[in-house]
């Protein structure tokens, strides 16, 4: 899992068929060694752009969807409440 920001929406009129009804945003992770590095991601649960939030990628994405047959490689699991300094 990661750590990441949403940065912007994405939207896609054109997609695949088992894309519909999904919403995007561009994710900027912030931390670890990918720090910066930008992804697009999946948002299930109602965040927006500014959130902190926990990212899942690969197959535990798609679980996340209910669906092993979509394309999607990125989805947040989790909006991050509050950063914890240790």
């Amino acid at each position: 899992m990661l750590t990441a920001k949403l940065v912007d929406s994405i939207w896609a009129t054109r997609k695949a068929d088992s894309l519909n009804g999904f919403k995007f945003m561009q994710a900027e992770v912030i931390g670890g060694s990918t720090k910066g590095q930008r992804l697009v991601v999946v948002d299930t649960i109602g965040a927006g752009i500014g959130d902190k939030v926990i990212v899942c990628t690969g197959s535990a994405a798609r679980k996340l969807l209910g669906n092993d047959d979509i394309p999607v490689d990125a989805a947040v699991v989790g909006i991050i409440d509050e950063d914890c300094n240790v």
